[in-house]
């Protein structure tokens, strides 16, 4: 592709590409089995967790190692760690760190020192200090996604966003399901669509599966927005959602998981809406929490989100439901 035809759509919306290994780096490191096994056995440690977890544990190795630390490591130097790093990094980072860091012990059978007293009670201190309250993203609600609709245009970029939107508000999709669909991940079937998953977070193992995109009645429909998309772009094979450049020009290999939410925020920002607080995840809150808000109920709700339980869906729903049955909205 010549360099005139990169736009901020094709540089920071094309797939993501992998940097090479890092050798002096604890990546081989993470899940690293002793000498004497064959690399059959060690490809299938290595995919004992996904990818995205994976670059995340050898990440927080890195910097673990950088700020002096060593695996094995002793408990003062894991809590000295945690010490020297609380305030400046959120604690939602120090735990997963903490996890990257038990990981690495476990796999080699060596003591596991975030286990220790002192560690436990040293990320208690943290928490208590700097409190646990996880960021989220911001739902794009029903009302807002239509308002975002209504404003987007008839060239091909609108014409893939549109169908993006929809998609994934509708399948209450993670941005990696989202750009991970593939022409043949669709079935066409009465009711609409069924998209067919074959990975995703929560389905670890990959098992498979099946999210039904209803038809709509009214503008917005999502499976009319995709076969738009389809008969525009002419994908006939591979990824649905992919980069298209300023001539409108449908380029191959998917969008990274980050266009989704560069993607939500350009066009939230272009209905005139405050983009700060939106994601690539606010497709999927802002099913969970509209669903919510017209009291459907929990266990519908979780068919379509794949959420485990309500107990991982009850923050959208505690977000739906501020102002219904309000106490202070029944006194005024």
């Amino acid at each position: 592709m010549s360099a005139e035809l990169l736009t901020r759509d094709t540089i920071h919306l094309s797939e993501v590409k992998r940097a090479s290994p890092d050798r002096s780096a604890p990546q081989l490191q993470l899940l690293a089995l002793e000498t004497g096994f064959s690399p059959e056995t060690h490809f299938f440690v290595q995919n004992s967790v996904s990818e995205n977890s994976r670059r995340a544990y050898l990440s927080d190795l890195r910097e673990f190692e950088r700020g002096g630390g060593s695996i094995p490591a002793s408990p003062e130097t894991v809590a000295e760690h945690l010490a020297q790093n609380a305030g400046r990094l959120s604690v939602a980072t120090l735990v997963r760190r903490l996890a990257s860091l038990s990981k690495a012990h476990d796999t080699r059978g060596l003591p596991n020192p975030t286990r220790s007293p002192l560690v436990r009670a040293t990320l208690r201190g943290v928490k208590r200090t700097y409190g646990c309250a996880q960021h989220q993203a911001k739902p794009l609600l029903l009302s807002e996604l239509i308002q975002v609709l209504g404003a987007t245009g008839d060239k091909p970029k609108d014409v893939r966003d549109r169908a993006l939107l929809l998609i994934g508000f509708a399948g209450a999709l993670r941005r990696s399901e989202l750009v991970g669909l593939n022409l043949n991940n669709v079935e066409h079937v009465r009711q609409g669509m069924i998209m067919h998953l074959r990975h995703s977070k929560s389905d670890q193992e990959a098992r498979g599966q099946k999210i039904g995109i209803p038809l709509a009645r009214g503008q917005w429909c999502p499976v009319a927005a995709l076969e738009a998309w389809l008969a525009i772009s002419s994908i006939s094979d591979g990824p649905i959602f992919r980069p298209v450049d300023r001539h409108g020009r449908v380029h191959d290999g998917r969008l990274s998981g980050e266009a989704v939410g560069e993607i939500v925020r350009q066009r939230v920002s272009a209905a005139g809406l405050d983009p700060s607080g939106y994601s690539g995840h606010s497709l999927r809150a802002g099913l969970a929490t509209s669903a919510a808000q017209r009291r459907v109920p929990t266990w519908t709700i979780r068919a379509q989100t794949r959420h485990a339980s309500d107990a991982m869906l009850s923050r959208y729903i505690r977000d739906g439901e501020l102002f219904t049955h309000n106490a202070a909205g029944a006194l005024f």
